[in-house]
């Protein structure tokens, strides 16, 4: 495998987070990690100092990585901010929750058969605060959406300052969570963007890797390398 990233320190987040709604229950998604520890254990392979800040997943730990484990959006939020001075790529792989419960039950809430009302506020925007700190440090971040996949990821590229959006449309065959594979298209400010094919999420993140490596460095040519053991 290449050293290309040998002294380059990369920070990535993975999975979901949980928002508790009461002792027992929380609102989280179907995120389960394997994009972004795919992506950790490559920048790992490749010769990065890696840490991974990651929601719960079912994944074994990867070796070689500083893992850092969180549950909620606001601690996923301080993990990664306590960590950018440190770091030189910031990849945001995870699908941290967008909304908190207002007031969290203290006592597991009872079903009576009336509806149940809950009021919902924004979490923390992670990407966003790393957009607004990062100075010349890189940013990636993911847009993973139903519909309008282009449009929405052109949006956030602006709003969140990133420097690449890996996007993709989560209701295709083969692509989003819970599957092996996925289909994204890597898009970046200046308008240039690349589809690319139903690929394994291991080789989906090669590629990520290597176009960060050409944004760290315009005169990087990547070469073909053997495929990283795929996740268990």
């Amino acid at each position: 495998m290449r050293q290309d990233y040998a002294g380059i320190r990369v920070l990535v987040t993975a999975g979901p987070t949980r928002e508790s709604l009461d002792p027992v229950r929380y609102i989280s998604n179907r995120s389960t990690g394997r994009m972004g520890y795919a992506v950790a254990q490559a920048a790992a392979a490749r010769g990065a100092r890696v840490t991974l800040v990651t929601g719960p997943v079912s994944l074994l730990p990867l070796s070689g990585v500083d893992t850092v484990a969180v549950e909620t959006t606001q601690e996923m939020y301080d993990a990664v901010l306590a960590r950018l001075p440190d770091n030189d790529v910031i990849i945001k792989a995870a699908a941290p929750a967008d909304f908190r419960l207002e007031v969290v039950a203290d006592k597991k809430i009872k079903k009576d058969g009336q509806d149940l009302t809950i009021t919902l506020q924004p979490t923390p925007d992670i990407a966003a605060a790393v957009g607004a700190a990062k100075g010349a440090k890189i940013l990636v971040a993911f847009a993973a959406e139903t519909h309008d996949v282009i449009d929405y990821a052109r949006r956030k590229i602006v709003a969140k300052n990133a420097d690449l959006i890996v996007c993709n449309d989560v209701t295709a065959e083969g692509a989003g969570f819970e599957v092996e594979t996925n289909v994204v298209t890597l898009l970046y400010p200046d308008g240039r963007r690349e589809a690319l094919p139903l690929m394994q999420k291991s080789e989906v993140a090669e590629r990520i890797l290597d176009a960060v490596r050409t944004l760290l460095n315009p005169s990087f040519r990547p070469k073909a390398e053997s495929k990283p053991p795929p996740l268990l």
